[in-house]
This record gives C-alpha cells, structure tokens and sequence, in this order.
C-alpha cells in the first residue's frame, strides 16, 4: 500500500533497479504492445504501490512548471522511466507522445482528459476525464489513444506520477496540439542535470 507523502531521505532505489531489470527482460521477450502495456503495466503497478524509492531530487516541483525527471534511459532506446512532478494546480497543453506509455501516480492525484480531432480539424475533449490516485496505473498510445491533457489533481500540494515510455522521451519529437486544430512540434528534455545512480549497490 503507499502510505508515504513526502520524499524518503535515504530511498530504496533497488526498487527502481530492479523495475528497470524487470522491464528490459519483458521486452527482450515480447516485441507486441498489447502485451507490454499489460504486463508492464503490473511491474508500474507493484513499482508505485510502495512509496520509499524515489530519488528527492528527482520530487522536487517547481512554482512555474511541471517537472520531467529522467530516472533512468535504456542504453538500447528501448524505454525510458520519468517522475513527473507536478506543482499545485499545474498542467500539460494537449500534447501527443508518438509511443507507448504508462502512467504510474506515486503521490497525490492527477487528471488526464483526453482529447480525440473533430471532423472540422479541432480538438475536443474525448470521453469522461481519468482520474489517477496513489498504485493506480494507465496506458497510452497511438493504438488506443494518444492525446490528452493532464493536469495536478490537487490545488493544495504537489503530485507525482511515474511514466514509462517506449523510446527515450525526452529527445523524441512530439507535438503540442491548440483548440483551434494548430501544431506545434517540441522535444520535451529533462529537468534534472544529473541521473540518480540506481546501480550503486553498496549502500544496501
């Protein structure tokens, strides 16, 4: 169950070593994205259940913007694993990701509307809102759905998800999407300058 609301001082990274571990084995073993989004979706699932992995300063939010900590990239461009941090009432634009992902929330809440293209060339809202609190987990994709809005559930603290995508996000060209049907491409990047070192066993 998470219990935990604030960053561990000294976290249990073996968590996130062993999901990456976990994650390149499934994809050495299946090449199809049901499958993937299914079974990695679980290990996301056990991964988030528990709240005492996070790095703190890959948690930190920031007053003007959304945070997008890399925690860990595949050295073969398979995955890459990302927090997310969200500052009180922050959100994303409507945006597309051009690969699959899951999104795992850690701490707080998030919502994610989606947004589908009306025959007229605009964007609108697609279905009921999303709703992601602590262990819960969702997928996206091109296949089932790729564009949506997402935004901190919470208007008092911030929250923070846990995503996973299907190529180093951070340098995969993407797109910012407007009401009124217009584009805009952008390469996301990452916040953080430095990556956690999730291999460093001799503190455990």
């Amino acid at each position: 169950m998470n219990t935990a609301s604030t960053p561990n001082l000294a976290p249990n990274v073996a968590r996130l070593r062993g999901f990456v571990q976990d994650l390149a084995a499934l994809l050495e073993r299946h090449r199809d994205e049901a499958t993937i989004l299914q079974d990695g979706g679980a290990l996301l699932r056990q991964l988030v259940s528990e709240d005492d992995w996070l790095p703190a300063d890959c948690a930190r939010p920031d007053p003007q913007r959304y945070q997008q900590y890399l925690l860990h990239a595949d050295a073969l461009g398979r995955f890459s694993v990302v927090s997310f941090v969200w500052g009180p009432g922050q959100s994303t634009p409507i945006h597309d990701h051009t690969v699959w992902g899951l999104i795992g929330m850690l701490r707080g809440a998030e919502v994610a509307q989606p947004y589908a293209q009306t025959a007229d060339g605009h964007w609108a809202p697609s279905g009921a809102p999303v709703t992601l609190r602590p262990g819960q987990v969702e997928a996206v994709s091109p296949r089932i759905g790729d564009v949506h809005r997402v935004s901190n559930a919470l208007s008092d603290r911030p929250s923070i998800s846990i995503h996973v995508y299907g190529a180093n996000i951070g340098a995969v060209r993407r797109n910012v999407y407007l009401e009124d049907g217009t584009r805009k491409p952008f390469i996301s990047g990452y916040s953080n300058a430095t990556l956690p070192n999730i291999w460093d066993c001799s503190k455990e």
